[in-house]
């Protein structure tokens, strides 16, 4: 089964930029893929376009072949852009292998190991009582887990002025209350999208009584490993780490040193399926669940239920904020779309991914410039988003 096209679509569909890549073979089956570089999509269709000059010929079943030979046929290995652009082929292959046999994607890595994926949801509202309204009403719709947002997201429209200091006081603050207003039994965490420092994160984690939190994501960013190390020694906060990086290699450390507690694997940065698997495996020789970075679109979500049907150290999985899901219809572009029930997904036993892509629809939409707001600190330097 030989590869005769890859074609790249990096559109805007819904409220971003998706970055979709679908491979056809000259037995007629096809398999789309997804990508999850955000706000750099075309620098992932440059890479793709590049990739897809040797790709034509080769046989589409061989699928660690030939993501090793994208991530080691160069003389710089690797790369975040890289692997964005492999992992939405690598996708693509493993959906073309379950059409090919009849089969979804998850019977191929071992079978389902459960009957549903759980899933956590993300409140996205300013850190005051509107937060503890909304989480509330999130228990009495039958969530569990449930993690917020860092606070002030900032906006197209300029440079948000953020005050760090300030702002945790704060959050810490109503975080108290709300533990004190829902009870133990909810999983609570927060998202810091590695905007702190270690010693912001340490002085944050400080301000709450213990067991306030059930997790910490991304309080800072992950590239110093002895960064991570000290912060672990100033606070016992679980921590949820792992979407920023883009293979085992760099998920190693934070494994095997026990610095996060939560894989948050991106099947869409971190190389597809095939690595996102290895991934796991690491996770589980050390006893961590795998809690799935997901912010992208149905492709992305369909693999990454795949991936969370087949392994065993599962704990749940992200959705995007009721305010985003509820006002998209996407059923324009996407066909078996994976959709919440309750408060899982029930486990897909479609032919491979199981998701569909009106190509044509796809086609017609167009890339639109996006960057993600910038933040600046009160002396009006850069800070991170």
């Amino acid at each position: 089964m030989k590869i005769i096209d890859v074609k790249c679509y990096p559109v805007w569909v819904g409220h971003r930029n998706l970055c979709l890549v679908k491979v056809e073979t000259d037995e007629g089956l096809f398999g789309w893929g997804e990508s999850g570089l955000s706000s750099r999509e075309k620098a992932v269709a440059g890479a793709i376009e590049h990739l897809r000059e040797f790709l034509i010929g080769k046989d589409a079943r061989r699928i660690g072949a030939i993501g090793q030979e994208i991530y080691r046929g160069q003389y710089f290995e690797g790369g975040r852009v890289l692997t964005a652009a492999l992992s939405a082929i690598d996708i693509a292959l493993w959906d073309i292998a379950g059409k090919a046999m009849g089969v979804p994607i998850h019977r191929l890595l071992g079978g389902r190991q459960r009957d549903r994926v759980d899933c956590f949801v993300t409140s996205i509202k300013p850190h005051d009582d509107g937060m503890v309204e909304e989480v509330k009403s999130f228990i009495a719709n039958g969530w569990s887990t449930i993690r917020l947002a860092a606070g002030d997201l900032g906006g197209p429209d300029g440079p948000t002025m953020l005050d760090l200091r300030k702002a945790l006081a704060n959050t810490a603050s109503a975080l108290t209350e709300l533990r004190q207003e829902i009870g133990e039994e909810i999983v609570l965490g927060i998202d810091y999208h590695h905007r702190l420092s270690v010693a912001e994160a340490a002085s944050f984690c400080q301000k709450m009584p213990p067991a306030t939190l059930d997790f910490l994501e991304e309080p800072i960013r992950f590239q110093s490993v002895e960064a991570y190390e000290t912060l672990r020694k100033m606070t016992d906060v679980p921590f949820a780490i792992g979407e920023e990086c883009s293979d085992k290699w760099q998920f190693g450390p934070l494994i095997e040193r026990g610095l996060t507690n939560f894989a948050r694997i991106d099947v869409c940065n971190v190389g597809g399926l095939t690595e996102a698997m290895k991934v796991a495996a690491m996770a589980e020789a050390h006893y961590i669940d795998v809690m799935p970075h997901d912010p992208l679109g149905p492709v992305c979500t369909a693999a990454t239920l795949e991936m969370n049907a087949a392994i065993p150290n599962f704990f749940s999985h992200e959705i995007a904020p009721y305010e985003l899901r509820d006002k998209e219809d996407l059923s324009r572009y996407f066909e078996n779309a994976p959709v919440v029930e309750g408060c899982s997904y029930p486990i897909n036993e479609r032919p491979g991914h199981g998701v569909l892509v009106n190509e044509e629809a796809v086609a017609a939409c167009s890339f639109e410039y996006w960057e993600p707001p910038r933040m600046i600190k009160p002396d009006g330097s850069y800070t991170n988003w």
